[in-house]
């Protein structure tokens, strides 16, 4: 389910309406994907249990911790180019790409696996998005922002799936 862009003024940095309308939809998009994978992060981190317990519990941790920061940053820009950031969990989950899943807690290695899926679907649309902000919107802030938060998901999902891979 899509929702209409809340802008709140009319401000000039160079960005049409449409363009800014457009950015706002990807951008809120964003940020309710981000707070899914964050809610789950957090999820995990509590309820992860076996042999692996210690430095999952501990990366779980550190990766809900710098969504949180992403998170913020994510709203920030959205404000910064005359948006009004979505903050309810209705609107994230109306909004979101990612699904819930509750009452879902899977062992260990199927939680990193999980996650692996949750930061490369995240990956994949950050890429579409990247383009459309460039070429589409105009905007090669928001490309450059997303860039810097793709990488982020990449370094994530590389370092949980260290967990699972095996040697061939």
């Amino acid at each position: 389910m899509t929702t209409k862009a809340m802008v709140t003024s009319t401000i000039d940095i160079g960005l049409s309406a449409s363009n800014t309308q457009g950015l706002i939809s990807i951008l809120s998009r964003v940020l309710a994907d981000e707070h899914v994978l964050y809610m789950r992060l957090r999820n995990y981190h509590w309820n992860v249990v076996g042999m692996a317990f210690g430095p999952l519990h501990e990366m779980f941790q550190e990766q809900y911790e710098d969504l949180a920061n992403e998170i913020d940053d994510i709203a920030e820009r959205i404000r910064m180019i005359g948006g009004i950031a979505p903050g309810t969990m209705t609107e994230f989950l109306q909004l979101a790409t990612l699904t819930e899943r509750p009452g879902d807690l899977p062992n260990d290695e199927t939680m990193v696996a999980h996650l692996v899926a949750d930061h490369e679907a995240i990956i994949r649309n950050l890429r579409r998005d990247v383009r459309a902000s460039d070429e589409q919107y105009d905007d090669v802030g928001t490309s450059d922002f997303l860039t810097g938060l793709m990488e982020k998901h990449e370094k994530m999902a590389w370092l949980l799936r260290a967990h699972i891979e095996q040697r061939g």
